[in-house]
């Protein structure tokens, strides 16, 4: 199972799927691009040398998605694969944010945590951008939400 999630996770294709839903969801963009939020959100396992999957954030919109090379990034969210699995499939509120960063299960590598939580346009949108993981089709193909089997149900199915 985690083999599976963790050749999926990050790759270039789950990231474009992001990226995707990212924009398809006012309530995640609208209220960065009222902040200005602009910004490279990386995203990977802890213990690897750097983040697996990039987006590109210019003014709240999701302009870019792909594999990281060298970029430079703003924001590096770290975590185990069986973490990021929890999340994706069973979700992560505002209950679950303090307890993954006080264990240090949910790591900011770069980026200022403090910054995000207490301004409510970030703390909101990023809460909200793990539900749109649930959403991402494991083939990459982008069909509505409503007429598509996500990743992580095709992922279940092999249980």
């Amino acid at each position: 199972m985690t083999q599976l999630f963790s050749n999926q996770i990050f790759s270039e294709v789950w990231m474009t799927a992001l990226k995707h839903e990212w924009n398809s969801t006012p309530h995640v963009h609208l209220p960065l691009q009222k902040a200005a939020f602009t910004a490279r959100i990386g995203y990977g396992f802890k213990g690897e040398s750097r983040a697996r999957g990039m987006l590109t954030i210019v003014n709240g919109i999701a302009l870019a998605a792909s594999e990281v090379a060298d970029e430079d990034l703003d924001w590096d969210l770290r975590a185990s694969r069986e973490n990021w699995m929890t999340w994706i499939t069973g979700g992560f509120g505002m209950a679950k944010l303090g307890p993954a960063i006080s264990t240090n299960s949910l790591e900011f590598a770069k980026g200022n945590y403090r910054q995000m939580i207490r301004n409510l346009s970030l703390s909101q949108a990023f809460m909200q951008h793990f539900q749109l993981m649930k959403k991402i089709n494991i083939g990459g193909n982008f069909e509505p939400a409503s007429t598509r089997i996500s990743w992580v149900e095709k992922l279940h199915s092999y249980l």
